[in-house]
């Protein structure tokens, strides 16, 4: 065996003389935390060193501090070549769901906006990006053990995807992906500095506190939430988002006849695209698609656009709550999908040059992104799920 080094290591480190230790004590079938405890360490630190370092060339896992050592010296040795520069099929596979094509449902590419060429700059600033597949590093991380289960070398941990990207001399991966992460970000960013930054048609039958207690714990589905993203010119597009799937769904909102040529009227129509009739009108149609089972309740915020909630709610079967005001923490899902969302409509743009077919297309991107809070699961297989229960015959629903 090549020599070992018994040089003194940080504390962080075990020392040759632990290893020692837990070689006598493993012997002595002495049980994890035990060793744990008489080392004076953490029982993952000694979890994973039996795991990692014992040898293995009997064919079993037999700890010896010489082995061990040695095992850790080898991972210890820098520079180390990047996980994917060596794993072509691995790098392919990370790259195509970070820049990847956002497609319609019909399989063609739904090309987006055209951007000028990334310049090593963080995003632009009210100005369009690059449509892109952009699943984060840690949804690409989990989805890998979904898609390949039984393949050990297509692994790799977020971090790792993060340092490919953001440190010099790492390669594998280009530095203008950087521009397909949802923040944009061409550096990191330090966490103490994103830990410092710094109604008449309510009425009380309607107010969040009056909402059913099965919309709050999101085990029933049908429950939404909605709000607006609004762009320059008075645009904006209608967002809905189911609570229980986090399936989400891209109301279309194009101006209305005479925009822009005709003076406004006061107190008349909203012809920017989003006033209450044709709020009504668009919400009707996207909500009625779906199920009557699926569309029980609605929330939104304080915004007038839904001052005729009465009649949509009359021609959909929906009830409309209305979260308190300053509130967004009531609509979570919502909040932080049009959070996603502005990753394809940036502030500042005009939204309204969007097409139905379009805001299809992101619709599909975002619903097969995997949610950590599903289990890895994209929004649109868990909406798939609950539309196949409802067909199954002899099977309650709650309506």
């Amino acid at each position: 065996m090549p020599p070992i080094s018994l040089a003194e290591p940080s504390g962080r480190y075990l020392t040759f003389e632990e290893r020692e230790e837990i070689a006598i004590l493993r012997a002595m079938s002495k049980g994890v935390r035990e060793i744990a405890r008489a080392l004076g360490r953490d029982p993952g630190t000694i979890s994973r060193e039996l795991r990692r370092n014992a040898a293995t060339r009997s064919g079993k896992q037999e700890y010896r501090a010489t082995v061990a050592q040695w095992k850790a010296q080898q991972a210890a040795k820098r520079p180390k070549s990047a996980k994917l520069l060596g794993n072509d099929r691995l790098r392919e596979y990370v790259q195509k769901r970070l820049s990847g094509n956002v497609h319609r449902p019909d399989g063609t590419v739904a090309a987006g906006p055209q951007t000028p060429p990334w310049k090593g700059l963080n995003k632009p600033h009210r100005q369009d990006r690059r449509w892109a597949t952009a699943w984060s590093p840690e949804q690409i991380s989990h989805r890998l053990k979904a898609d390949f289960p039984e393949d050990e070398s297509m692994r790799i941990s977020h971090e790792a995807i993060y340092q490919s990207l953001f440190i010099e001399g790492r390669g594998a991966l280009k530095r203008e992906l950087v521009a397909c992460l949802r923040t944009g970000r061409a550096l990191r960013e330090p966490r103490s500095r994103s830990r410092n930054k710094p109604q008449g048609h309510v009425t009380a039958d309607v107010v969040l506190s009056e909402r059913p207690a099965e919309a709050a714990d999101r085990a029933v589905p049908g429950h939404w939430e909605g709000d607006l993203i609004i762009g320059t010119g008075r645009s904006a597009i209608g967002t809905l988002v189911e609570r229980s799937s986090r399936s989400t769904l891209l109301v279309h909102l194009p101006r209305m006849e005479g925009w822009g040529e005709v003076p406004p009227v006061k107190n008349g129509p909203a012809l920017g695209g989003y006033g209450a009739v044709t709020m009504n009108i668009a919400l009707a149609v996207s909500m009625t698609k779906l199920p009557e089972q699926l569309r029980k309740t609605l929330t939104w915020d304080r915004g007038k656009e839904l001052s005729g909630h009465a009649q949509f709610a009359l021609e959909t079967g929906t009830k409309v709550f209305f979260a308190d005001p300053h509130s967004p923490w009531q609509r979570p899902t919502n909040e932080n999908t049009n959070g996603l969302l502005r990753q394809y409509f940036p502030k500042g743009t005009d939204l309204s040059r969007w097409s139905a077919e379009d805001l299809e297309a992101v619709a599909l991107a975002i619903n097969n992104r995997p949610r950590k809070i599903l289990g890895w699961k994209t929004p649109a297989e868990v909406f798939e799920e609950q539309l196949r229960s409802l067909l199954q015959p002899g099977v309650a629903t709650t309506g």
